[in-house]
This record gives C-alpha cells, structure tokens and sequence, in this order.
C-alpha cells in the first residue's frame, strides 16, 4: 500500500482546491453588490471553496497606479518594507506601519491550513514584520519624502495610531502602548507604555487592530476582528472579537461598544453627524458572489450578526449552535462594498480632494483570494449626503491588476492630509502613493 508524506497529501490536496477554484465563478456584476441594497443569491455550498490568489509582482521601475482626470498619483515613499497603514501627524510628517502578521501558530493548522499559508505567501502576505513606525517628511514640499527615519521599532505587529494631546497610541497585534510625542519628533522617545491589553493568543487569526480617538480626546476606539472564518474555532475563541472596544484613555478600562462585525478595520468619524463608522470585511467560503463587505455607522449596542448571519437576517448555516435570536437582532449594514474586495482603510474627507469630490469616504480595497473574477485591488470613493452615503461608489486609484492577474501592488492603509492630498500604503508594491490634485499641464 502506498504510504503518502504530509508534502504528498498537501500537494494532491492542492490539487484538489486547483480543481475546486475552476468549478465556481460569479454570476452577478460587483455593482449589484454595491449600495445600501445589494442583491444577494443563494450561498455556494462546496466542501473545497473557490481560491483565486493574484500573484504578487511588484511595480515596475517608474510605474504607477492610475488615478482619474485632474489627479495625479506620485510615489510619495518607494522601497518600504510591507507598509499598511498611515497616519497623518498634525504637522503634516506621515507615520507608516510597516507590519506583517505575528506568530500564530494554532491558526490554519492542517492540510488546509498548510494550503492557506502557500497562498499568503503567492500574494505576497507570508513575510516576517518590520515590527516599525517610519516618519516620512516633505521638507522640501515637492511631493515626495525626502526625510524617513525608523520612528519606533520593536513593536508587535502594529497597525492603527492616534495622536492625543502629548502621546502617540500604537495598536500592536496584542495591546494598545503609548509613546510621548512633540510635534516635530522625528524619534520615538522611548519605549511605548503598555495601556491595555488586546486579543491575542496563538490562533489571533485577524491580527490587524486599528483604533482612532473620540473628538473630545478621551477615549479610544479600538477594531478588532474575529479569530475564525464564521465561528468554527467556537464561542470562547471569540470573547471580545468581532467587536468595536470603547478604551478610556486615562485607565485604560474598556467594555465592547459594537459587535458582531466579522473584521471591523477602516476607523472613520463623519463630522457632520459625529457618528462613528467603520469598513468590515465579511465571511469567506459561501461562494464568489457572498456575502459584500460592507461599510456602515455604528453606535453603542449596535450588533450586526457574526457569526450567525451576514448583511442583516441572511443566516449563515455554518455557525453553530444557530441563534435565532441574535439573527433578528442583527442591523443590516448602511453600505455594500462588493463581495471579497477586502475593504481594509477608511478615511473621511470633505474638501479640497484631489479628484473634486465634495464629502465622503475613501476606501482602500486590498483584493480577494476567493471570488473569481478578482475583485478589489483599487482605492474607492464612497460620496456622503446629509451623514450618509448617496450613489455609487467612484474608482479613484486603479491598475493594480495585471492583464494576466498579478498583482502589481495591494492598496491598504488611506489617509487625507490637511490640504486633501490622498496618501495610500501599497503593501506588496511596497510603496505610499499621494494622490493630488494635477497641474493643468500634467499628465497621469
């Protein structure tokens, strides 16, 4: 009898999901998936889910993203180290996180998992962490960076930031630390302080925390995903996942101000309301066309389903045991973004854009790996009315996809600048793009 390694059984499984990704497809368009209501079929039932993964190839020399009319997009950093989020420092110097995930080591473990892991590293999400901030300044007020130094290092995994008063907040994978800052800093001065722990642990399946600061400075918001695809790592795995923490920024004491939200990224206040509102990226594994990820406010109490249903009342079957209950009280989302477009940074702007929009939020699509047709892989505008979104969402920054499917760069982390210049962290072209309103002679 043939005897078969774990490499044979992952190749031939490999195989397998090979086979399994040709046999589903979409049926509907993105923009049926688009809005606040998106049309949704029936899931997708198959035991091997569609992977469709867009190799990551990197730009060429002197090549770029595309932008619209009036616009023109600008290297702004090159030669960055996985860089996913910014943030924009009162003085107009940018913070970049460059970041991968933490060891996890009980997460996607087995043949799937052992799979999963090959096509994180296909897409060029599979590297060690910088584990750093970098300062990027303009000093010259060309355009571009002519002033980057290592701001902090040896962090664990960091993503979001928030400056409050004298003190810079950093969400590392596993706790939110604070660093004293001066305007003008170019160096961390010391070690951040711890202020409260996050979820973590050895699964810490969605890694990524962000967080952004109340108007009035004194708490802090805190975004964090689940530890499993639609609950099958079981109910204790997620305790406090999937879930909006409310920290307060002097004790550092925290309570859950939203949750059931699958993996709550994108952080955002919309000024006119002064409602909090956040980017989720929704469930995998139920088909190329489910569910959207979505867009949508939040409010304290607020539950939007995870694990049990998806876009409001749509039950997920998988979850188990079912919760009825918690179905029917399940909010339906304001906005959708289109099924597996991995809509990961936010950031609300409302004048002096560079592509002449009024009012709205900028969204950074990282990609998918399981919808075929790819899906993502650009940077949208979702136009604000009266609070709320009103009509389609607009293509800001394009081309990331090859002709053949690769991806040239993964938009991720946005951020607006004082005078609404767009600033976007590309992780696999390694880059931060500035978008910026064109010279009436220049060219994209």
């Amino acid at each position: 009898m043939m005897r078969f390694s774990r490499v044979h059984f992952s190749l031939l499984a490999l195989g397998a999901f090979t086979l399994g990704a040709c046999r589903e497809t979409a049926l509907l368009p993105i923009s049926s998936e688009e809005g606040p209501h998106p049309a949704l079929p029936a899931p997708v039932k198959s035991v091997i889910p569609t992977t469709n993964v867009a190799t990551a190839r990197g730009w060429a020399s002197g090549a770029k993203p595309t932008s619209p009319a009036g616009a023109k997009v600008t290297a702004f950093a090159a030669g960055l180290e996985h860089p996913r989020w910014i943030y924009v420092l009162p003085n107009g110097d940018l913070l970049v996180a460059e970041t991968n995930a933490p060891p996890k080591p009980e997460d996607h473990k087995g043949a799937k998992g052992w799979l999963m892991k090959q096509f994180m590293k296909k897409a060029g999400s599979a590297g060690p962490s910088a584990n750093r901030l970098t300062l990027l300044r303009d000093s010259d007020h060309d355009g571009k960076a002519d002033v980057r130094t290592v701001f902090a290092s040896g962090l664990s995994s960091p993503l979001g930031m928030a400056l409050v008063g004298p003190n810079l907040y950093v969400a590392d994978t596993d706790a939110v630390v604070r660093i004293p800052y001066v305007d003008g800093d170019t160096v961390a001065r010391g070690p951040g302080a711890k202020l409260v722990d996050l979820p973590a642990g050895p699964i810490n399946h969605h890694w990524t925390k962000n967080i952004i600061a109340s108007p009035d400075g004194t708490k802090l918001y805190a975004a964090i995903g689940s530890n499993s695809n639609a609950g099958e790592n079981g109910a204790d795995a997620e305790v406090e996942r999937a879930a909006i923490w409310e920290i307060d920024i002097k004790t550092g004491a925290h309570r859950v101000f939203a949750s059931g939200l699958r993996n709550p990224c994108g952080l955002a206040w919309e000024p006119q309301t002064g409602t909090l509102w956040t980017s989720v990226n929704e469930r995998d594994e139920l088909g190329s066309d489910l569910p959207p990820d979505y867009l949508t406010s939040v409010h304290d109490g607020d539950f939007y389903g995870f694990p049990y249903s998806y876009f409001g009342h749509h039950v997920d079957a998988r979850a188990k045991p079912p919760r009825p209950d918690l179905v029917a009280k399940a909010l339906t989302p304001d906005y959708a973004l289109g099924p597996h477009t991995a809509s990961l940074g936010l950031a609300f702007a409302d004048k002096g854009t560079p592509v002449g929009y009024a009012r709205g939020m900028y969204v950074g699509q990282h990609g998918s790996w399981n919808r075929r047709p790819l899906s993502g892989y650009k940077v949208i505008f979702v136009p604000f009315a009266d609070g709320k979104p009103k009509g389609a969402p607009v293509d800001v920054l394009t081309g990331f996809l090859s002709s053949a499917g690769e991806a040239y760069g993964r938009p991720v982390g946005v951020a607006v600048d004082k005078g609404g210049d767009l600033f976007v962290a590309d992780d696999v072209g390694n880059t931060v793009w500035r978008v910026a309103a064109a010279p009436v002679s220049a060219a994209r």
